[in-house]
């Protein structure tokens, strides 16, 4: 037999427990009534009286007596859930859940190391994405994002730093098609760029345009896939200074311009903000970002 009316059971265990129907309802902060009607129902659904009737008020049955003990283990189990979940937020333990872009990895796997060797208990889960994930619906705690000001709903954001970005090519290309002097020397230049001339970006949209269509010789939806084709010499190609300053198969030909620039945010929603753990993780960022000035 299934139980589809919490209602009753409820209204049942607490006649059991209290001893009166107008205790009961004083309790549950409804009619008497509608105590009654309630352990009527459920007798008549159960087949069995749970209760025996006299002046005094109701006493349970061997039947009742069985339900005020599951009663009572229900609401324990449901006020250590209730502690739990209020608690949860307030520890520094289990899984965080941290999404960017993949080209910050350098930035986000030196500030969770802090964080986790000073809260051992904490569980890291990095997500890098190009989508952008909801925080409303529990998909991270965390989410660093690039371009324009996240203005979702009931998020909190701020700036986290800058994303510079500079044009690199490979020695291999620099061999094949020689090295330009500048801005004003990139006639002639094969160039990697998106899978759409109608990028966000603002490098992107500086390649628009300045310069011609056919110049681009490579298109990828994706950085992971441009990085590469700028290394196997494909083309030149606008990277993250994060990511390829670093890399000795790559030469920086034009160093970052202030129009290609873009920030970093940092976003968190606003039921989530303030609770340890999630303060934590952001003060550790603010300070990897800090060190890396970007």
């Amino acid at each position: 037999m299934r139980f589809e009316n919490w209602d009753e059971i409820r209204t049942a265990y607490q006649v059991a427990r209290v001893g009166t129907v107008s205790g009961a309802a004083e309790v549950l902060g409804v009619h008497h009534a509608t105590v009654i009607r309630h352990v009527d129902a459920l007798e008549g659904r159960l087949g069995t009286k749970l209760f025996q009737r006299h002046p005094r008020g109701y006493t349970p049955t061997e039947a009742g007596s069985q339900l005020l003990a599951v009663g009572q283990a229900t609401e324990d189990q449901f006020s250590q859930l209730a502690a739990r979940i209020s608690g949860a937020g307030e520890e520094m333990r289990g899984e965080l859940i941290i999404t960017s872009l993949p080209v910050l990895g350098g930035l986000v796997m030196p500030a969770m190391a802090d964080l986790m060797h000073q809260h051992p208990a904490l569980v890291l889960r990095y997500i890098t994405d190009q989508r952008v994930f909801r925080l409303e619906y529990g998909e991270a705690h965390v989410a660093i994002r690039a371009g324009a000001r996240p203005t979702e709903p009931d998020n909190v954001v701020s700036q986290l730093g800058i994303n510079r970005t500079a044009l690199y090519a490979s020695h291999a290309y620099l061999e094949r098609y020689g090295r330009p002097k500048g801005l004003d020397d990139l006639s002639g230049h094969r160039f990697i760029g998106p899978d759409t001339r109608d990028s966000r970006a603002p490098f992107f949209r500086w390649l628009a345009q300045t310069q011609p269509t056919e110049s681009v010789v490579f298109m990828a939806n994706e950085i992971a896939s441009q990085f590469t084709a700028v290394v196997a010499g494909l083309g030149l190609g606008f990277l993250p200074v994060l990511q390829a300053q670093d890399d000795p198969r790559l030469v920086e030909v034009v160093p970052p311009q202030p129009e290609w620039d873009s920030p970093f945010w940092l976003v968190t929603h606003v039921d989530l903000h303030r609770t340890p753990k999630v303060q934590a993780a952001l003060k550790a960022l603010r300070a990897a970002a800090g060190k890396l000035e970007i």
